[in-house]
């Protein structure tokens, strides 16, 4: 008992922070709260262990480092040897089929060709020669994206869309955010891979996670463990119930059940992600619009002017060309095309 419920407390905390990372730039109030929970620790925690933080953090998610392309590496490696070495050679002896068992492995070659394409593509880094070609692309709107600014660091006129990546120290076109797991803007030349490899990483993880969970259950049902009876600590005589039969499994093959924990609660968490991506693509938004959509204000526009008690005018997405339209947009981008063909 204690096992199960220690992994479902494990499982629920991670859910949880999860969300709340999620909701966190929409909520002001979980913004205040996280600012007041820093100020609580600063007290506690030593200044010279806080400098040291904040540089090992400063560095980890404000300079662009291989670090998490590494870490990515060795999660995958240590997974896919897992399966390799455990699950993979038990399911060929109970006779599983060898679609499903080598599908994990198709699914992460393909991964990895997304993973690296995600990686070195140019996310639509805005230059002085192609300064132009990019303001000419999207629709100023006035609340967000206001006319004439330009970027104090490159230089530059800003195209509606585009935002200064302080970690890549450059502007990037269709700018959505910066991911330390592929050390790489998100930006309108690579977002479809982006797609692609977030995609076949939440397939392979499901994938790997249904393959070991049938292989468990097909081991309980062999075995007739389920059909067996134990005594309790009061000394009563009890019929197997799910939490022993979890217990019996994890005690019996802690490894495997260690990474079908691992597996599923990182199916639920990329398949969330996932659904919110692609959520954005459909929509025609980008990360950076949802998440400042709703502090998008006209009276924060120096360009627009406004009677004072007139109601402020919240930020309306108008790129959005249906669903069709989006998805070609994000695919087929027409400004990455015309490169090509400069070139």
């Amino acid at each position: 008992m204690d096992f199960l419920v220690l992994f479902l407390l494990y499982l629920a905390l991670v859910l949880l922070g999860f969300v709340m990372i999620c909701i966190g730039s929409k909520t002001h109030y979980l913004q205040g709260l996280t600012s007041r929970g820093a100020q609580i620790f600063s007290y506690i925690i030593p200044e010279c262990l806080q400098r040291v933080m904040l540089r090992v953090l400063h560095y980890l998610f404000h300079t662009r480092n291989n670090t998490f392309v590494i870490l990515h590496l060795i999660l995958q490696g240590m997974v896919y040897s897992e399966y390799t070495w455990e699950i993979f050679g038990l399911c060929q002896q109970l006779e599983f089929s060898s679609y499903y068992l080598f599908l994990p492995y198709l699914l992460l070659i393909v991964n990895l060709v997304f993973f690296t394409l995600t990686c070195v593509t140019n996310p639509g880094t805005i230059t002085k020669a192609n300064e132009l070609l990019f303001l000419q692309v999207y629709e100023f709107d006035e609340v967000m994206f206001p006319k004439n600014v330009r970027c104090p660091t490159c230089d530059l006129r800003k195209p509606a869309r585009s935002k200064h990546c302080s970690v890549c120290n450059r502007c990037v076109h269709r700018f959505d955010h910066h991911c330390v797991w592929v050390n790489n803007c998100i930006g309108a030349w690579n977002t479809r891979y982006f797609l692609c490899y977030l995609l076949t990483l939440t397939a392979s993880a499901a994938t790997m996670a249904v393959v070991s969970i049938v292989f468990l259950v097909r081991l309980v049902v062999m075995s007739d463990v389920y059909l067996q009876t134990y005594v309790d600590d009061l000394g009563h005589l009890q019929v197997v119930d799910t939490v022993f039969l979890v217990q019996y499994l994890f005690l019996t093959f802690p490894r495997i059940v260690f990474l079908v924990g691992f597996v599923v609660v990182l199916s639920f968490l990329l398949g969330g992600y996932l659904c919110f991506c692609l959520y954005l693509a459909a929509t025609n938004q980008t990360t950076n619009e949802w998440s400042k959509g709703d502090r998008a204000w006209c009276q924060q526009c120096p360009h627009v002017a406004r009677p004072p008690a007139a109601e402020p005018q919240a930020y309306q997405n108008i790129h959005s060309r249906g669903l069709w339209g989006n998805l070609r947009e994000i695919f087929l981008p027409a400004t990455a095309r015309y490169e090509r063909k400069k070139k």
